[in-house]
């Protein structure tokens, strides 16, 4: 199975895969894609086995959802692949694999509508060979409006189960326009359809980076297949601890080792569960047997020092590997964001922050309260914007504590 090896440090918008792996500071990257969000046990210990044994046994959940393993050499690609291969993890080709991205509400039932519904859009993704102009990071959610909600997470295409329909919504400039409903029959069609219109107007952009006159005329494409808009709660997001029959565990800063991720595998299995589902805040979710199940895994997972409590401050940072495993970095961005979690509690700092290696902002596109940027071993200060915005002033890295002064509220 042949790969094609990438190094393109210096872009942004382009995704690593199994099939087309990506350079970086400590090695090749590859970024394996779950069907439809949910790996079995069996392959969480085998992807922790792979990382250990062929990479540096660094694992990354993404905010796409997937499941990254890095620091490979490119003559353990062979085996890696033929691993997954048998895994069924693989699709047929980089140009099927990289359009493959969809989002999937991490506690939708086995057997649900959501799932179902799914599943038909990869086998949709894999099937339509047109679809493979889509830029590699189209992306898709579908969410079944439980209290782990994806709704709020930004995606081209968004569907969302409400009642016994599915609302539809295509991301814009300003956020998702939800457009109307459909049944769970006809949900395929209308994600076919809002492709194949994306299409005829830009096939290389983004739904939310066309212009206004082609985002009409996709959504007038679009709508004639759907119902009325039912009303509905469009907010969710990240819920660690026990919920709902399941537990939610966070990586910091989406970071595993791989003799984690295998005792991860094995808690999990002793509270019950056959699974693991991602998400796009870097958390996985477990189902168990219990509460006392769950109670009992999330203890396992805190003594290895994963997060299990909604207020642990790490939460409210974001940041990339850094130097030295990213070629693009000259600042340790992910250990200088362990300082500033703590610097925000003593400073009753309560904002949202973003260190990140470069100007890219590979780990957050969002606007942050305050954005840290390296620069030659250094610090760029930014507040309220992206990576992109306006630089106040350099601090170096042992000086982080005095970017708290100006705000010591957020």
């Amino acid at each position: 199975m042949a790969a094609a090896i990438e190094a393109r440090s210096g872009v942004k918008g382009w995704c690593p895969g199994v099939l087309r792996p990506m350079q970086s500071g400590d090695g090749l990257i590859v970024r394996v894609r779950p069907r439809i969000g949910t790996f079995s046990l069996d392959e969480v210990r085998a992807l922790a086995d792979l990382a250990g044994r062929l990479g540096n046994g660094h694992v990354d959940l993404t905010r796409r959802a997937n499941l990254q393993i890095r620091g490979l050499e490119e003559e353990a690609l062979s085996e890696l692949q033929a691993e997954l291969g048998r895994l069924g993890l693989v699709d047929s080709d980089a140009e099927s694999e990289a359009v493959r991205n969809v989002m999937v509400a991490p506690l939708a039932g086995i057997g649900s509508g959501v799932r179902r519904v799914a599943m038909a859009v990869e086998a949709l993704l894999a099937s339509d060979r047109r679809l493979l102009d889509l830029p590699t990071k189209f992306g898709l959610s579908i969410d079944d409006g439980g209290p782990v909600s994806i709704a709020g997470e930004r995606a081209d295409i968004c569907l969302r189960a409400v009642g016994n329909d599915f609302v539809v919504g295509l991301d814009s400039r300003e956020g998702t326009r939800w457009l109307g409903a459909c049944a769970p029959n006809a949900a395929v069609n209308v994600v076919s359809t809002a492709m194949h219109a994306f299409l005829d107007c830009a096939p290389h952009r983004r739904l939310r980076d066309l212009p206004e006159v082609d985002q009409v005329r996709v959504q007038a494409t679009v709508s004639p297949l759907l119902s009325e808009l039912p009303s509905f709660d469009g907010t969710g997001g990240r819920v660690l601890g026990l919920v709902q029959g399941a537990v939610g565990i966070a990586a910091p800063f989406g970071r595993l080792e791989a003799f984690h991720l295998n005792q991860l595998a094995d808690l999990a299995a002793m509270a019950g569960a056959d699974e693991m589902r991602l998400s796009p805040w870097r958390t996985v979710y477990v189902t168990v047997r219990d509460a006392a199940a769950g109670r009992a895994l999330l203890d396992g997972a805190e003594a290895m020092g994963l997060i299990v409590r909604d207020d642990d401050p790490v939460l409210r940072i974001e940041a990339c590997p850094g130097a030295p495993d990213c070629t693009s970095s000259s600042v340790d961005a992910r250990g200088d964001a362990r300082r500033m979690a703590s610097l925000a509690v003593a400073k009753s700092f309560t904002g949202s922050i973003h260190v990140s290696g470069c100007a890219k902002g590979c780990a957050r596109s969002a606007p942050s309260d305050l954005v840290l940027v390296g620069n030659v071993g250094r610090y760029q200060v930014i507040r309220h914007a992206t990576t992109r915005g306006p630089a106040e002033r350099l601090v170096d890295a042992d000086d982080l504590a005095s970017v708290f002064l100006e705000t010591p509220h957020g």
